[in-house]
């Protein structure tokens, strides 16, 4: 076995990247926090061909370089919004007629190992801040919620980690 060489990969440009079919999914991180968890969210969206990323409240936005030591340039590959509220970016993809999802636990949220997306439909979903989650006001503007998961001590996952985790399952599904 050998590994693959970079030219070897198939790798689109950022040009051909643009204008390729996307998986019908939009990322909104509700107020996260760590700027390495926003860079990975840019180069998971890319690399699973996500729409867009919406980024929050205290989320922060590109150019920066600490987000760019993640992204590896994602950023500037994924097309990106900002919203003081994180309500307003949920309501507006809502009335666009996008499902809306939190990545949560919440009452009544489904096992991921247990949803089915349907073809045809647009999803938004939203991760959160690192240790709040997402925040209740965006919680009662979504149209359900998708849980991980887990077995362990702290039925917790980093942000980042989630969002490649369900991110994965979508692009499974959807593409």
């Amino acid at each position: 076995m050998r590994k693959k060489l970079n030219s070897e990969l198939g790798r689109v440009t950022p040009e051909q990247y643009t204008e390729m079919a996307k998986v019908p999914v939009l990322v909104v991180a509700d107020n996260v926090r760590s700027l390495h968890n926003v860079g990975a969210l840019f180069r998971t969206c890319d690399a699973f061909g996500m729409e867009a990323v919406y980024l929050c409240g205290i989320t922060a936005q590109p150019p920066n370089k600490e987000i760019h030591k993640t992204a590896l340039g994602a950023e500037n590959s994924v097309p990106w919004r900002f919203f003081a509220d994180g309500v307003d970016a949920v309501s507006e993809l809502k009335a666009a007629g996008y499902t809306l999802l939190a990545v949560e636990q919440t009452e009544g949220a489904v096992r991921l190992d247990d949803w089915r997306a349907e073809v045809g439909k647009r999803y938004a979903l939203v991760f959160g801040n690192e240790v709040k989650g997402v925040s209740q006001s965006i919680v009662d503007l979504c149209d359900g919620a998708v849980e991980i998961p887990q077995i362990g001590t702290k039925h917790s996952l980093n942000v980042s980690v989630s969002a490649g985790v369900v991110l994965w399952e979508f692009f499974k599904q959807l593409r």
